[in-house]
């Protein structure tokens, strides 16, 4: 009767390991989902993070590229700017000296 009673007691020792086996691999099995989930998450994340750092290095070569245009439009409008400072100055010298022929033949 004992060994009987022993069987059992094994028996339902046994059951109870095999339903907390069973409730475990359940348990890792939804933990499993949940991570790969996330893990999906992460690599759209991380996908879309990258499509926007591409777009934002584009643009930025874009940006450098019309600066160094403008700076070089800039230099160009200084150097004219320059030049036409020079051209006004001579301009008034001659009309400074025709003003001053006039006065001479005025006064003659």
């Amino acid at each position: 009767m004992e060994a009987v009673q022993e069987s059992i007691d094994t028996l339902a020792s046994l059951e109870e390991r095999i339903a907390r086996a069973a409730q475990l691999i359940s348990t890792l099995r939804s933990e499993n989902r949940r991570l790969e989930e996330q893990l999906k998450s992460a690599e759209e994340r991380a996908a879309s993070a990258q499509a926007e750092l591409s777009e934002a290095q584009a643009l930025s070569t874009e940006f450098q590229k019309e600066n160094s245009e403008l700076e070089k439009r800039i230099s160009q409008l200084s150097q004219e700017v320059d030049t036409m400072k020079g051209e006004r100055k001579q301009v008034k010298t001659r009309i400074e000296k025709l003003l001053n022929q006039l006065d001479l033949l005025s006064a003659s």
